[in-house]
């Protein structure tokens, strides 16, 4: 067993793994051992189906140090009009890049893939070599919001002989070769694989779609970044706050909501159960509305050659369907745990449902704050979202932490320069005034105690 010296030794080398990392090289000269299962940077990207987009635009996800993609608008297609929206490709070529072309040259990171994290400082390579790490500062766990997609997971269901179950990643070659196709699933990998179907020409009567439970939806329109949209966001944020401050009850909250478009769903007939961040384009949820066969009956259980054992009944089944499994759950929901622990780590969002930006945030705060008292109150975790009562939590929970940040200049600098920052120059900032902003944040300050007010009235029990 040999020993490497280090200053943190970071486990995980996905998304949050990659933007921590990332940040903490920029700021500080601190060396880094970078251990991670996968053979390349990416996380469970890697794993992801060949036709897999990001949902949010491109522009603000990956590292803050490098751009995703050409920061290109669109000009056809259901995303007509929006900042592009990076592919699966895209996504691995972007962190395998970043990894050989900028991180490892700085000479501060050593990177293990393939590699297993026996717990502590202690991991063993693909060859069997173990290894110890002298940890002078932190062990910084970036898997404690592992993402489970389909591909790494046999289905949750029982498939009898005959019947054919693929992942999305098995969809494109397995396509062919059939007529019928059954997608179970309603998140966001759901809606990918029914897009992807109708995109290449698949008749909607020629698609059915399992959906235990109906999901409100972001609307992208009002999550776009950049100066060109700055107006838009301001409108929805405004929107949103009116919305909350006006509602009389839950359901009024999000009847103004949907009104408003700051959330969508499928269908205005059925109330949804679920909510887990996932964005769609006005145009998407139009081809999604084409598909007439849903089946609402609760999770599958089983899938015999001619039926379909649900929840709640048991349903006919086409034996010639191609079933696509799509039933991962993603986002995980571990409890909270304080991010800043002694000699340890632990990244979770800070922002609700933004696991980059959270990451990048956690690395500049351990950099410029001196004690875990002053880090922890500026990383208050915000565990991710599964009915639609959490959109209220996140809300409260973001515009609490936005307050604290908005009291402390250099931060507020620091996120008006952070590319991950979706809400970068969204508050008006006035360094050479200090009266001007401290009235600035004064009049921000009242507005969002007015909304927080009446979310902690609609999230109490009474």
């Amino acid at each position: 067993m040999t020993t490497i010296e280090a200053d943190y030794l970071v486990i995980g080398a996905g998304a949050m793994g990659m933007a921590f990392v990332d940040t903490l090289l920029s700021e500080t000269d601190s060396t880094v051992v970078l251990v991670d299962e996968g053979h390349q940077p990416g996380g469970h990207w890697t794993s992801s189906y060949p036709f897999v987009r990001l949902h949010q635009p491109a522009a603000y996800y990956g590292v803050n140090s490098r751009d995703l993609g050409t920061d290109s608008i669109d000009e056809h297609g259901p995303n007509e009009g929006f900042y592009e929206l990076a592919t699966g490709t895209e996504v691995c070529a972007y962190y395998d890049q970043l990894m050989r072309q900028q991180l490892l040259p700085t000479g501060r990171l050593t990177y293990h893939p393939m590699t297993r994290h026996l717990g502590g400082n202690v991991f063993r390579t693909l060859g069997g070599a173990e290894h110890t790490v002298a940890v002078r500062r932190r062990i910084v766990d970036a898997t404690y919001l592992l993402a489970v997609v389909p591909s790494m997971r046999p289905p949750p269901f029982t498939v009898a002989d005959g019947v054919e179950v693929v992942t999305p990643n098995a969809l494109p070659r397995n396509a062919a070769r059939h007529e019928h196709f059954t997608v179970v699933g309603a998140g966001k990998t759901g809606m990918d694989a029914c897009l992807w179907l109708l995109r290449n020409g698949v008749p909607h009567d020629r698609l059915r779609w399992i959906m235990p439970r109906d999901a409100w939806l972001m609307n992208r329109a009002n999550v776009q970044p950049g100066p060109l949209f700055l107006d838009r966001m301001r409108s929805s944020i405004a929107a949103r706050m009116e919305a909350v401050t006006a509602a009389t009850s839950l359901d009024d909250l999000f009847a103004r909501l949907e009104a408003a478009e700051t959330l969508l769903r499928l269908d205005p007939t059925v109330e949804p159960t679920m909510y887990h961040c996932a964005i769609v384009s006005l145009g998407e949820l139009d081809q999604l509305r084409r598909i007439d066969d849903v089946v609402r009956r609760g999770r599958v259980l089983g899938v015999e050659p001619d039926s379909l054992v649900l929840q709640d009944k048991t349903i006919a089944a086409r034996p010639d369907s191609l079933y696509v499994d799509c039933t991962a759950p993603g986002l995980s929901r571990p409890p909270s745990v304080p991010v800043f622990d002694g000699d340890r780590i632990t990244l979770q969002s800070v922002r609700g449902c933004q696991q980059v930006f959270s990451s990048a945030f956690i690395a500049h705060v351990e950099a410029a704050y001196q004690d875990d008292d002053a880090r922890n109150a500026l990383c208050a975790p915000i565990p991710h979202p599964d009915t639609p009562l959490d959109w209220l939590r996140i809300a409260l929970s973001d515009n609490l932490a936005q307050a604290r940040w908005l009291k402390d200049a250099d931060l507020m600098e620091w996120l008006d320069s952070a590319r991950l920052n979706v809400v970068a120059g969204l508050f008006p900032r006035f360094p050479d005034k200090p009266r001007m902003q401290e009235k600035v944040v004064g009049a921000i300050t009242v507005a969002m105690n007015a909304t927080n007010e009446r979310l902690a009235q609609l999230l109490s029990p009474g």
